[in-house]
């Protein structure tokens, strides 16, 4: 049976050379890089080494990179790190109502310790408003929240506008860019932001590490205590393997990153185009144009997406419905239902996520095994039934 995995919006496989800068930090090189013996020199070194590709890979400074254990805990790390460095300020906080859910938590946590945040609203195609930012921002604002790219349904949103905005009004600003970061060039300079989320097994590191870059001169308060790892910022020892291989990923995606792209959008427009020309009643989510690379992602009316994404499975291909962090939870994504879609076409999403070793005949077979899929749900859908039906004046 031919394999497709397209699912790359969860995690990507890593690269070859990205394994083999990791294995001698799993071997010879085992010291703790905090050690001032010899041996913790050689993982000292790499770690300053990996600083400065993941720096460079987003225009900062290395001494702006605090490595963490994943995109969720960077986040939470600047939600309530930068909440808390500035709560005699004020308490009061502003996401977007599609932020990742490590995002969302992080406020509602917030509010339990006395914070307050409001929640900024979508249009249909997911993009946020930079004035309902602006509108949203009160006296006592201290920090917003708005991702770079929604890992759903891809959409880019208007950094760069809501950047000036923040900084007119001297609030600190946070960008969740787990989606994008090594998948689209980007300068944390040139987006006006003050501090932002990565994760590296999104461009072809490995899983369990991550990283938040923090604008020189801002304060944040560390959620750890413990060790002065990370200039103070992040208690623990580093895992110095996985930081090595996210320093790899970094580098090779910056080299990469315009040939990658211009792959994956060929296969992306691929499927957007012809997905809804096979199949009936089926609807695109996200931006048609200002999305993520490699993203396509899709409600078909009728059946669940979770039928469909274990029928594709059963043909080979590994797809998602809904956000890799909600696709076991049954539930309509808070995403699809933000931007307006209704429960019962919410319940029908599927995201595709294509990668450097898809093909465009990978494209073909998606195409060719899908509609039969979505036919025989559909025979056994009450609600497609219920549409014929009526559709026939019955």
């Amino acid at each position: 049976m031919k394999k497709v995995y397209l699912d790359n919006n969860s995690t990507t496989p890593i690269l070859p050379e990205v394994r083999d800068v990791m294995l001698p930090y799993l071997a010879e090189h085992f010291g703790n890089p905090s050690c001032l013996h010899e041996w913790g020199d050689p993982p000292r070194e790499a770690l300053e080494t990996a600083r400065n590709q993941v720096a460079d890979l987003i225009g900062g400074a290395p001494e702006e990179i605090i490595f963490t254990g994943s995109g969720t805990e960077s986040n939470n790390f600047a939600v309530k790190g930068l909440a808390m460095a500035n709560q005699k300020k004020g308490k009061h906080v502003v996401v977007s109502a599609i932020e990742h859910f490590s995002v969302l938590n992080s406020a509602k946590t917030l509010e339990k310790m006395g914070f307050t945040y409001s929640t900024v609203a979508v249009d249909k195609y997911g993009v946020v408003d930079p004035e309902n930012v602006r509108k949203a921002i009160r006296d006592d604002t201290i920090m917003v929240s708005i991702m770079q790219a929604n890992g759903e349904i891809g959409t880019l949103e208007p950094i760069k506008e809501i950047g000036k905005i923040t900084k007119e009004k001297g609030v600190v600003f946070h960008t969740d860019a787990v989606a994008t970061a090594g998948t689209i060039p980007l300068n944390v300079k040139e987006l006006g932001v003050d501090a932002l989320s990565l994760a590296s097994n999104m461009f072809y590191g490995p899983k369990g590490v991550g990283a938040l870059w923090l604008r020189k001169g801002t304060r944040i308060t560390p959620l750890l205590d413990g060790g002065i790892q990370e200039g103070g910022r992040r208690a623990g020892t580093e895992n110095v393997a996985g930081i090595v291989g996210m320093g790899k990923a970094a580098e090779l995606a910056k080299t990469h990153i315009a040939v990658r792209n211009e792959h994956l959008t060929r296969l992306r427009d691929r499927l957007l185009k012809e997905l809804p020309a096979r199949i009936s009643r089926v609807m695109i989510t996200g931006h048609p144009q200002n999305r993520l690379p490699g993203h396509a992602s899709f409600c078909v009316e009728f059946i669940e997406g979770e039928s469909m994404l274990m029928l594709l499975n059963s043909q080979g291909v590994a797809v998602t419905s809904g956000s890799a962090c909600t696709s076991r939870a049954l539930l309509a994504s808070h995403v699809l239902l933000a931007m307006g879609l209704p429960h019962e076409i919410a319940q029908g999403s599927l995201l595709f996520g294509f990668g450097m070793s898809n093909t465009m005949e990978d494209v073909d077979y998606v195409l060719d095994v899908l509609p039969p899929i979505v036919d025989r749900l559909r025979q056994m859908s009450p609600l497609y039934s219920k549409f014929v039906k009526q559709s026939k004046g019955g």
